[in-house]
């Protein structure tokens, strides 16, 4: 076997990415992991542990203690959440519209729950009458669980009715941010959300590998009340809990370099402060959204059910999916994602997250968009959308 010289480091092909994840990195996040190591009971890893969480909490808006980092990409988030709460024969309502509410359902079932779906169609949100008609169907519900954001939809959850709603039957309130922390509002304490879990590698801008996730009183309460192990040993918050608290007990070995990875995300996006950082997502899914529809381009979700940070367009009829994206990749550099289930070759998902969330990343995609549409034989004006995009980002600027 030929071993490749040690110099021979992989070299990453030039993308602008603009999916549905992962986003594009701070460069002050990408030079922490290549910070030295230290231990991962080093009393210097520690202290940066204590500070990670005191930042998640704020990223969340909550004041809850067990916020932690689970390490694993935000699937391990999802399946921590479910199997830490949920034991077998409980019922879980889900919230399904989506490839997530999908996993969801799947996980839930693993871990022994009975389900009952509160579904809507691919692309709209699910109705306050559809949660509490899945509600109805239970007779003591001990979750009602939603997808704040769909990426594989580019729907936006409303949740503060169905919080109550779940509230009032004794359900504990649990909510997948993976998308929506860090672009969004998404206010743990202020919507009485009892969990959440989220993950690094979309508004948070830092590379996939770790999970935060925020369990409240009533979820570590019923953490305590389990009447048996928690499936996973690996995601057990009764371990994780005291290897990030006060004991420090081993449990395992912390990526100490996504941890690092992390700790910068977080000061990046606390340094610009939740309002500028939720004001600057809006306004460049309002640009893009505007030059898309210049170029004569549909968006697949309604007006006030649509994602800032995952945007879902319409593909016009004729056109080739695979070709176009191709061809952004080719030549523009340009990463932009495919449908999923029913709305696989019928949507492109473009994500605007974290650092890809840029006017110049905007005004470029759309100005491609414009020289390789009409290839396909879609008659648009390719400077249209440029134009649009940039007449929202002045009308911004005058109102500043």
């Amino acid at each position: 076997m030929t071993v490749p010289p040690a110099s021979n480091v992989f070299p990453p092909p030039e993308r602008l990415l603009l999916g549905p994840g992962p986003s594009e990195v701070h460069p002050r996040v990408l030079a922490a992991l290549a910070t030295p190591l230290v231990g991962h009971l080093d009393p210097a890893f520690i202290a940066l542990m204590e500070e990670t969480k005191r930042m998640l909490r704020e990223v969340f808006g909550t004041t809850n203690e067990l916020t932690i980092p689970i390490s694993g990409t935000g699937s391990a988030g999802l399946e921590a959440t479910i199997v830490n709460l949920v034991e077998p024969g409980d019922e879980v309502v889900i919230g399904v519209n989506g490839v997530f509410g999908t996993r969801l359902t799947d996980v839930a079932e693993r871990a022994g729950a009975t389900v009952v779906k509160a579904e809507a169609p691919w692309g709209q949100a699910i109705s306050n009458d559809t949660i509490a008609a899945a509600l109805a169907k239970t007779t003591k519900p001990r979750l009602v669980v939603l997808v704040h954001a769909e990426t594989s939809t580019g729907v936006w959850q409303p949740l503060e009715d169905a919080s109550r709603m779940a509230h009032e039957r004794g359900a504990l309130f649990v909510v997948d941010c993976v998308t929506s922390l860090g672009g969004c509002p998404v206010e743990i304490d202020r919507v009485d959300i009892d969990a959440a879990y989220s993950g690094t590698q979309k508004c948070l801008s830092c590379p996939p590998g770790l999970s935060p996730v925020t369990f409240g009183p009533r979820a570590v309460e019923r953490l305590r009340a389990r009447t048996r192990k928690v499936q996973s040993w690996y995601l057990d918050l009764t371990m994780l809990e005291k290897y990030w608290g006060e004991e420090r007990v081993y449990h395992h070995t912390a990526p100490i370099s996504m941890n690092y990875a992390l700790y910068e995300a977080l000061r990046v996006a606390l340094e610009e402060g939740p309002e500028a950082r939720f004001a600057r997502h809006r306004l460049n899914h309002e640009a893009l959204v505007a030059g898309l529809e210049a170029l004569g381009l549909t968006m697949a979700v309604a007006v006030g059910e649509r994602l800032w940070m995952l945007n879902s367009v319409r593909i016009p009829a004729g056109v080739d999916d695979a070709a176009v994206r191709k061809a952004l990749l080719d030549e523009d550099h340009i990463e932009i994602g495919g449908g999923l289930g029913p709305m696989k070759g019928q949507t492109w998902r473009i994500g605007l997250m974290g650092e890809s969330s840029r006017p110049a990343n905007v005004t470029r995609l759309l100005a491609a968009l414009g020289r390789l549409l009409p290839r396909q034989g879609f008659a648009c004006d390719g400077a249209a959308g440029v134009t649009a995009a940039e007449q929202v980002y002045a009308s911004a600027a005058r109102k500043a």
